[in-house]
């Protein structure tokens, strides 16, 4: 699992971001019944919570730029990511900062997101 770790890691990144600025309600198909965001400190269980979470979110359209991908194996065979970037929604100017942090567990030769926390990183005072 070597490598192989960090290959899922990369896929399973540009997947996700991708499903997300295009097809949000896709993004079901990676969660199951036992899974968790935390978004912004709203914790939400569940793939029909979670889709309906992120599909209700105030905006239409969402860019997001992926700046670093860090990842490592974990414990029973899972991997866990660690995202940061930039986000625009709805063409602002000016993108925010987030970093998002995944926890992935393998599942009848797939992978599905058992954990996710995301956050808004802003400005140190």
């Amino acid at each position: 699992m070597a490598a192989e770790f960090q290959t899922i890691a990369e896929q399973f990144v540009d997947f996700y971001y991708d499903t997300f600025d295009k097809n949000r309600p896709a993004l079901k198909a990676l969660y199951r019944p036992q899974s968790m965001l935390t978004f912004e400190q709203q914790p939400v269980q569940g793939a029909d919570g979670i889709v309906e979470k992120l599909t209700n979110l105030p905006f239409n359209q969402v860019i997001h730029k992926v700046a670093t991908k860090d990842a490592q194996p974990s414990a029973e065979d899972g991997i866990i990511v660690m995202v940061t970037g930039a986000l625009q929604v709805d063409g602002q100017e000016q993108p925010m900062s987030y970093t998002q942090t995944f926890q992935l567990k393998s599942e009848a030769g797939s992978w599905y997101v058992l954990n996710d926390i995301f956050r808004l990183v802003y400005p140190a005072a």
